[in-house]
């Protein structure tokens, strides 16, 4: 990242402190969404004019809705509307990313799920070096989904859309891999959320020849919580690296189509372990019954207890 932008990071990012903390606002907010990565999680949809402007044209996919907020960058929720990062990525104008269109399409699945709140983390033209464990990117995301947390509700689900930056160099896209799972563990590890679902985004552009080796990374990540929304396909806007506004929306919906599947793959399993449980005290039960029966023995017409007691003796007689 060039230094001028690590000033811009340093002058607007409000650092998480103490009193800090003491002014989230506690609200019904239920849901707790992490978005990172880079440009295309922060949102270029609508973006025009060399990257300097704004169309402000919103799709119904994406408009506000009372039951979904955003915690700004002073740490505070506040109603969510597009664009999402207008105050956490500086660097450049934001547009229509797809968070909006994801809290839209799961309310709309699910109308009784409860209040979302988005936390807004990404930051374009970022290398996955750069959100390494320790780092400004990094330690920014955790604190703030530690912010968002301090008024309850629960983290569901962290949206991972990233790895433009490393199509540039080989090595980068050598190492994706590695990088992106250590990172995904990292974070599960520091926010205490060991089952918390990852749903990661393979990339639909590059800005550099190497898309295919960070595609591959991404698609055979092959860790347990993490599963991937493939944007192969979806329309790219003029600079060949931004989905567009439309695709967004798109993107948005693949997201919630996603984690409505983590969603129903969690609700299957908790009856089976319940189940397994139930079975297990069965057996328990039955094992114990058998072992009293082997207390005693038929004398005659009479049930008399053995006289050394002990069922694992039972010879028989």
């Amino acid at each position: 990242m060039i230094p001028f932008l690590w000033l811009i990071l340093l002058t607007h990012i409000r650092w998480v402190n103490a009193a800090d903390l003491a002014n989230v606002q506690t609200s019904q907010v239920q849901n707790i969404f992490i978005l990172a990565g880079q440009s295309n999680m922060s949102g270029r949809g609508g973006v025009i004019n060399h990257a300097i402007t704004w169309d402000g044209v919103i799709p119904p996919e994406c408009k506000s809705n009372p039951n979904i907020f955003r915690l700004s960058a002073g740490l505070t929720w506040v109603k969510a509307q597009e664009p999402l990062h207008q105050d956490i990525d500086l660097s450049k104008f934001c547009g229509v990313g797809p968070g909006m269109s994801f809290a839209n399409s799961v309310l709309k699945r699910d109308p009784n799920i409860g209040a979302i709140g988005l936390v807004p983390c990404a930051i374009g033209g970022t290398n996955i070096s750069e959100w390494a464990r320790g780092g400004v990117l990094y330690n920014h995301m955790i604190r703030r989904t530690e912010a968002a947390l301090r008024g309850g509700g629960k983290i569901q689900a962290l949206l991972w859309y990233q790895g433009e930056s490393d199509t540039v160099a080989l090595e980068d896209a050598k190492l994706y891999k590695f990088r992106l799972r250590r990172l995904f563990k990292n974070v599960l590890h520091d926010l205490h959320s060991p089952t918390l679902p990852v749903i990661q985004v393979a990339l639909a552009s590059s800005i550099g020849p190497y898309r295919e080796q960070v595609r591959k990374a991404q698609l055979g990540i092959n860790l347990p919580n993490v599963r991937t929304v493939d944007a192969k396909g979806l329309p790219v806007g003029m600079d060949y690296v931004h989905i567009t506004t439309l695709a967004q929306v798109q993107l948005g919906q693949m997201l919630a189509d996603s984690f409505h599947q983590t969603q129903t793959t969690q609700a299957v399993l908790l009856p089976i372990q319940e189940s397994q449980h139930i079975h297990a005290a069965a057996a328990s039960a039955w094992l114990h019954s058998i072992k009293r029966l082997m207390l005693y023995r038929m004398h005659g017409t009479k049930i008399v207890k053995r006289p050394d007691a002990s069922p694992w003796n039972y010879a028989g007689k």
